[in-house]
């Protein structure tokens, strides 16, 4: 199933970096910048990190949230969040639960090869957990002004 601008953001439970619960419901009344992201630590991904991190400060001005999901475990995410300074927690979806609920989970293609994995999408929820924007192609360097430009 593929979600709508519109549509209600499917609920979520996840773990975070530090082992705790973390769920959509902790949200309710702000708002949320959901990403999802294929592997901490690749080039892809840390500059799509880095580019959230630098304007954290905006995206908290203007009332957001941030959270990453990918299918890394949580030790993974805990180094990538100290390498990096990331303000914001991971999810470590290694079953891949949330990103299914949110349909990026998927085919992909490498080097001729076939493989499922995180179709990057960031999902853009408002304070009644309704998806209000929904960006498909991420220019992983310069995400944070795709998310807030006017």
């Amino acid at each position: 199933m593929k979600l709508a601008i519109g549509d209600k953001a499917p609920d979520f439970k996840g773990i975070k970096q530090d082992g705790k619960e973390i769920s959509l419901n902790d949200f309710r009344g702000r708002k949320l910048v959901l990403y999802f992201y294929p592997k901490d630590n690749t080039g892809g991904c840390t500059a799509e990190a880095c580019s959230l991190r630098d304007a954290y400060d905006d995206f908290q001005d203007k009332g957001y949230a941030i959270v990453g999901v990918s299918p890394d475990n949580e030790r993974s995410h805990t180094g990538f969040i100290l390498k990096h300074r990331l303000p914001f927690p991971l999810i470590a979806d290694s079953n891949h639960a949330i990103a299914e609920l949110y349909g990026v989970w998927g085919e992909k293609k490498l080097y001729g090869k076939t493989y499922m994995g995180i179709l990057r999408t960031t999902f853009v929820i408002d304070e009644k957990g309704i998806i209000e924007h929904i960006v498909e192609k991420v220019d992983t360097k310069n995400h944070a002004a795709q998310l807030l430009k006017p």
